[in-house]
């Protein structure tokens, strides 16, 4: 299940723009795994009061998003996607910038980590 994290500056979110990034990128998934590998994707927002980011020593007043996507390793390595983790990275930041603003690009940082086969589960299975 990809699953995103996603650490921005709480002045960022106004009400809007959650359903937005929601929206964005789980679209930015199904753009490169294809419609149907959006039903499975989840977003978590979590918002950072103001003076609680630093960058580069100083306090960012900034949206500064940072997100994660964790995916099973198998999923960066599928051999009907080529180029999965730079497609992924593209599309994920093609999407916060859809929805904060072209202004932010440069400060989007996007992590990719993998979750190796049998570390995770649904419903207490092994997945």
């Amino acid at each position: 299940m990809p699953h995103f994290t996603v650490h921005i500056s709480e002045s960022a979110l106004d009400g809007k723009t959650e359903e937005g990034l929601i929206r964005g990128l789980t679209d930015a998934v199904g753009s490169v795994y294809g419609d149907r590998f959006s039903r499975l994707v989840v977003v978590d927002l979590v918002g950072l009061p103001a003076h609680r980011r630093g960058i580069g020593g100083r306090a960012a007043d900034q949206a500064a998003p940072d997100v994660t996507l964790r995916l099973r390793e198998a999923a960066y390595r599928h051999p009907q996607v080529p180029d999965t983790p730079a497609r992924l990275i593209a599309a994920i930041t093609d999407a916060v910038t859809g929805v904060l603003g072209e202004q932010v690009r440069e400060q989007v940082a996007v992590s990719l980590l993998s979750v190796p086969e049998g570390r995770s589960g649904v419903g207490g299975q092994v997945a």
